[in-house]
């Protein structure tokens, strides 16, 4: 579920973050910048872990900010295929159910992935699951166990700027979408 990915990057450190030690400046920028975001095709960023190798900072003329070559590991949640976990049903809609976990909520269960038996109740909005003769609502908030089939990256293309101005609607994929099933 928990990996560690190596990464390297250019950090920029400011002036005004010259009083701290050089390695918290360093999480702090890297934390910012990474913590709670989706890297394509690697998965949510969850923190720093640790800070591999530093160069020396060399700094900029005009803001005078230090710039640092930094290689660094960062924890990431990215479920492998075939693991179990388990969450809150979020949202049902005839296509499948929506589920949360405490930090993600992009988890999708296709109708075609639901238990055998499982009809969807227009009027109350819910998966029903019948089995053995008892009905089984699949309530929002209720707990679910799923194991991971699929994930789905979405690369964000930033939105030109007349239609930005227009206000139009513009449909966005969440960046990172994990499909899973109920039924093995």
């Amino acid at each position: 579920m928990f990996m560690l990915s190596s990464f390297s990057d250019l950090v920029i450190v400011h002036p005004e973050d010259f009083s701290k030690q050089t390695v918290d400046a360093l999480e702090d920028q890297i934390n910012a910048k990474y913590a709670d975001k989706v890297v394509y095709n690697v998965g949510l960023c969850i923190c720093l872990f640790d800070i591999v190798k530093v160069s020396e900072g060399k700094v900029g003329h005009g803001s005078g900010s230090a710039h640092i070559n930094v290689q660094f590991r960062l924890i990431v949640f990215r479920p492998f295929k075939g693991e179990v976990m388990t969450g809150r049903i979020s949202s049902s809609s005839q296509s499948g159910i929506n589920v949360r976990t405490e930090f993600f909520d992009e988890i999708f269960i296709p109708h075609t992935y639901l238990f055998e038996g499982m009809n969807f109740d227009l009027k109350e909005n819910v998966w029903i699951w019948v089995n053995d003769g008892n009905q089984f609502y699949m309530d929002k908030n209720e707990l679910i166990r799923f194991r991971i089939e699929d994930e789905v990256f979405e690369e964000q293309l930033p939105v030109t700027p007349h239609i930005e101005n227009d206000h139009m609607e513009i449909e966005r994929k969440p960046p990172y979408r994990v499909i899973v099933r109920t039924n093995s």
